[in-house]
């Protein structure tokens, strides 16, 4: 009995001893690949982000191509508190018709601006610079400003409603547009004649110049 005990216990032990034996040959023939970096790189990703940081264009250049039907669209959300229609009464906030040039915070039929707007605009008038920045941001403009709106981050809708609002009853001309940055001339090439006809240094002292004479030639006879 002991010894097919001892058998048993000896066939098992070896069948464990081969089995792990065949388990760390595995591992050595066998190398899991781990990536460099978890994650999948989502494409597109970075270009994106550029055009959101990119700085708008000037209002006036966006002004020159200003769409007033599509400023009229971005224009519905504010009419939850503007009315814009001549004589129009105020709402939540003051009627906006010929706001564009009008005085900042005053006028509009008695209505009552705060104060920190009033102080922010004080001798200042409603043009396409201050509209652009109050649109931008009302509080950033006036902080303490009655006006709850966040504002508007694409320049195109602020220069689009800014362009509608103009045609509400101000109708002033827009803007003109900075000119493009001119290229710089090139200098001129030596030998070069001036606008005034003379010849460039670098020339004048090239035609005045002796050549030295070649060595071992004869001087020239006169």
């Amino acid at each position: 009995m002991d010894n097919r005990t001892n058998t048993i216990a000896g066939w098992v032990l070896g069948s464990m001893g081969v089995a792990l034996a065949l388990g760390i040959a595995g591992n050595m023939i066998v190398h899991p690949i781990k990536a460099e970096k978890a994650g999948y790189p989502i494409e597109g990703g970075a270009e994106e982000g550029a055009g959101a940081a990119a700085a708008d264009k000037p209002i006036a250049e966006l002004l020159a191509t200003a769409d007033t039907a599509h400023g009229a669209e971005v224009f519905k959300k504010c009419s939850a508190c503007h009315t814009i229609a001549q004589g129009g009464a105020n709402g939540i906030g003051p009627n906006l018709w010929a706001t564009v040039g009008e005085a900042i915070a005053q006028g509009k039929a008695g209505y009552a601006f705060s104060d920190a707007l009033k102080t922010a605009g004080a001798g200042k008038k409603w043009d396409f610079e201050e509209l652009n920045k109050w649109l931008t941001s009302p509080r950033a403009f006036a902080a303490g400003t009655k006006m709850t709106f966040a504002g508007l981050t694409s320049g195109k809708d602020r220069a689009d409603v800014i362009a509608y609002l103009n045609t509400q009853g101000s109708n002033l001309p827009l803007p003109a547009a900075a000119p493009a940055a001119t290229e710089a001339k090139a200098p001129p090439a030596a030998g070069a004649a001036d606008p005034g006809g003379k010849a460039s240094p670098a020339a004048a002292d090239l035609g005045n110049a002796t050549v030295p004479a070649a060595a071992g030639a004869e001087p020239a006879k006169k």
